[in-house]
Order: C-alpha cells, then sequence, then structure tokens
C-alpha cells in the first residue's frame, strides 16, 4: 500500500491484537499497523486532543493511512500487572473508572456539544502501567458521544470475561473488578447498556459465540448495579 509507513524489511511484530500488529522502530517509537485498511487520522485528531488537555496518551509522531508511529511505552497492561500479583483487581477498578472520569470531564471537541471524549474500548488490556502513571492505548473507536455508553462499554466487556465469553487468562478472577469498577463509573453504567451491547454484537472482531453470550454479560452488569 502506497500510503504505508516504511518499517525495516526484516522487522517482526513484537505484540499484536485483534485488529493491528506493532513494530518496533527504536527504543523511543514503535509503529502500529492495521491488518486491513483503516486511516489513523481521525485516531491521531482524537488523541492529540486528549494529550492537549492533560490526557495520558501515547505521543503521536506520524499518521498515514493504516499506519500510527507513536512513542514506545514501557510497563505492561492492566490485565498483565494483575495477573503478576503487582496490582489488585479492585485497585485496577479504582483506576479505571478514574481514567474514564477524567477522559469524560475533558472539554467538548464542539462549540456547544453536550457529548464529551468517549474511547468505546477502555479497559485493562488497553491501559499501560508506565512510569509516569497509567497510560490508555488503542484510540481506533474513540470519538465524540454519551459518557454513559463509554462507562457501559467498559463495564460490558470486563463482563464478557467474568462470564467466560471472552477467553481470558484473568477468567473469572476479573468479578472482583467488576463490581468495584460499577460502584466507582462515572455516569449511569445501565442507561446506555443496551446501546452499548447492540455496539458490541456490530463489532468485526467479535466471534459468533461472543456475540451470543452478550446478553448473558448484560445482565451480569444489571445484577451488579446496587
Amino acid at each position: 500500500m502506497t500510503n504505508q509507513l516504511p518499517i525495516p524489511a526484516t522487522s517482526e511484530p513484537f505484540a499484536a491484537g485483534r485488529e493491528a500488529d506493532v513494530f518496533l522502530l527504536d527504543d523511543g517509537r514503535v509503529l502500529r499497523r492495521y491488518r486491513t485498511a483503516a486511516d489513523t487520522a481521525h485516531e491521531a485528531e482524537i488523541m492529540a486532543y486528549a494529550a492537549s488537555h492533560g490526557y495520558p496518551v501515547p505521543a503521536v509522531y506520524a499518521a498515514s493511512g493504516p499506519d500510527m508511529v507513536m512513542e514506545r511505552l514501557h510497563g505492561p497492561t492492566m490485565a498483565e500487572a494483575a495477573l503478576a500479583g503487582d496490582l489488585a483487581l479492585e485497585d485496577g477498578a479504582v483506576m479505571l473508572a478514574d481514567l474514564l472520569r477524567r477522559l469524560h470531564e475533558l472539554p467538548p471537541r464542539g462549540s456547544g456539544s453536550r457529548d464529551t471524549i468517549v474511547h468505546l474500548d477502555l479497559h485493562p488490556e488497553n491501559v499501560l502501567i508506565t512510569e509516569r502513571g497509567p497510560v490508555v492505548i488503542d484510540w481506533r473507536n474513540a470519538g465524540d458521544g454519551p459518557g454513559d455508553l463509554d462507562t457501559a462499554l467498559s463495564a460490558l466487556i470486563i463482563a464478557q470475561v467474568a462470564i467466560g465469553s471472552i477467553e481470558h487468562p484473568l477468567g473469572a478472577s476479573i468479578d472482583a473488578m467488576l463490581d468495584r469498577f460499577l460502584e466507582l463509573a462515572p455516569g449511569d453504567p445501565v442507561r446506555l447498556l443496551d446501546d452499548a451491547a447492540a455496539y458490541r454484537r456490530g463489532q468485526l472482531t467479535m466471534s459468533p459465540d461472543e456475540i451470543a453470550m452478550i446478553g448473558t454479560a448484560v445482565a451480569r452488569v444489571r445484577a451488579g448495579v446496587r
């Protein structure tokens, strides 16, 4: 693809997600490349806006088509820190709720808009624990919208892991994180929960088995709200 940024010919991804691979460029930079056609310009714009208001995101150095060159961050994900015993799950819930709250308190981008910046995929795999504190990554789904939808999606994703719909090493142990998160999360985690469920069902990264269990995850979130 002509709009891809160059990487060393022998480079292999040092990290990979459901949609993208991450290549190490040097000690301070990484290149994340989506495997399908994508335009990272909007994502980079949202990240730059959040960063300009002091929100913890990786610095973006270049964005072109499916490629984005970003600051290399050192540290485990929140999930990895929890699995290693370096972060209690309930402490992770406090951190996650605080990150959402701070995000939703950013000034809206549109004049007179009632929407806020929403990440729409903020969960323990998308928070890195670095020397400067937690940093939020993977802003592909981010945009402008109601904060309650963002909160509902975080709760729903954690619930999917808790019920075994999404396979993850944390498994059912993440139940403790979900309940604590629902106590502390900003806004109303169930007001737009049905919209969050519809959003998840429409995501191409969801498998048929995962989609089939979204209703069960919704019920788990509702059961945790007191």
